[in-house]
């Protein structure tokens, strides 16, 4: 049982977070490039000050890439993957990145990174047939093994997710009118397709969103969702059972054709999850852009006042129950009443958000763009 103090630490913390993010626009500190290489990417000078707790804190990266996957495992460490078969590490909290991109493969997507520490990770790449594959290291990214090669050429992967260091999935675009599921129980080494006979029929034209990474998400060791859009309405999957059997829902976020529905998702426990998505088109606009549940996924509701364009991705504060953020090309939005009202923050392009648990938020998109966001 946590003791008194530390709740009210954790809530003192989300707290000074919220007030930071309610600024008018965020603290950028830009640091001079540094040419990549199997060195340093990006470092900052010496003696710079860091930005007011919680504002956006942009890194130097010297590429770029277009990172939409993004793994952050604290503070100081962190993982993004990106177009140009591109993948960086921190292990500063950003000061400095290095590249460390697995070698040959720069025709690679990648649009899905998972982390366990500063030397385990595993990265999906995104395609129709041999383009979609998982690659792993443990060695931080000196060397990788590729664990999985798509063969069937029906098959387009998007996201993929890790319940712990061991167990995980990825999932696929439709194929024979059934969404397709990975399993991997040794951390990613090995992958098998699993059985489709729990899992409902797809919509015509339903399909899910290779955008921020969180198109598959997981919490605790069982409990996993997959949203989709592209059919007649946005809808989000369950599992309970690691994959094994599904039930869907629809959600709020409008879906009708192939640029429109639940882009990203994000649960903090079982029960209480968010989603956005809307229209990725910029010329078309995005009502009822996010949902909120409170049941696991059995029933949605819109957000009152949900974020004025279309978001990718989406993330809980850490220790914050009502608190969450969520980014698209046109802004971050922040929440503070559990996804029922948003505002917007900060106007900078990102394509995925994700905090961890030790008090740091982490976003990533165009251009080489990735930014920390720290609570002190």
């Amino acid at each position: 049982m946590m003791s008194m103090g530390k709740t009210r630490q954790k809530s003192t913390r989300a707290r000074r977070l919220v007030a930071a993010l309610g600024l008018a626009g965020a603290v950028l500190a830009l640091a001079p490039a540094v040419p990549a290489g199997a060195t340093p990417v990006g470092t900052a000078p010496a003696g710079a000050r860091e930005p007011a707790p919680g504002a956006w804190q942009l890194t130097t990266t010297g590429t770029d890439a277009r990172f939409r996957g993004l793994a952050p495992v604290s503070r100081s460490v962190a993982w993004a993957a990106g177009s140009k078969g591109t993948v960086l590490r921190t292990a500063d909290g950003g000061q400095s990145w290095r590249n460390v991109s697995p070698a040959g493969v720069g025709e690679l997507e990648f649009r899905d990174v998972e982390a366990f520490d500063a030397r385990r990770a595993v990265v999906l790449a995104i395609g129709e047939g041999e383009a979609s594959r998982v690659l792993r290291t443990e060695d931080g990214g000196q060397t990788w093994t590729e664990s999985f090669r798509n063969t069937d050429p029906r098959a387009f992967y998007d996201c993929m997710t890790f319940f712990d260091h061991r167990h995980g999935l990825a999932m696929g675009d439709p194929v024979d009118g059934k969404f397709r599921i990975l399993s991997t129980g040794d951390g990613g080494r090995s992958w098998r397709v699993l059985p489709d006979a729990g899992m409902p029929a797809a919509r015509p034209g339903e399909a899910g969103f290779a955008a921020s990474g969180q198109c598959l998400v997981s919490s605790g060791p069982k409990d996993v969702w997959l949203a989709t859009g592209g059919g007649p309405a946005g809808r989000v999957l369950h599992s309970a059972d690691r994959g094994l059997t599904w039930t869907a829902t629809e959600t709020t976020i409008p879906a009708g054709d192939g640029a429109k529905g639940v882009f990203g998702l994000a649960f903090r426990d079982r029960r209480h999850g968010l989603a956005v998505g809307g229209d990725y088109r910029p010329d078309q606009a995005s009502p009822r852009a996010a949902a909120v549940t409170g049941d696991g996924g059995r029933g949605w509701t819109a957000s009152a006042t949900p974020p004025s364009a279309y978001r990718s991705g989406v993330a809980w504060l850490p220790q914050a129950k009502s608190t969450a953020l969520a980014v698209g090309p046109t802004g971050t939005d922040l929440t503070t009443d559990g996804g029922r009202t948003w505002r917007t923050v900060d106007t900078g392009s990102y394509d995925t958000v994700s905090c961890t648990a030790d008090g740091a938020c982490w976003a990533s998109g165009e251009k080489g763009r990735i930014a920390r966001s720290v609570v002190r």
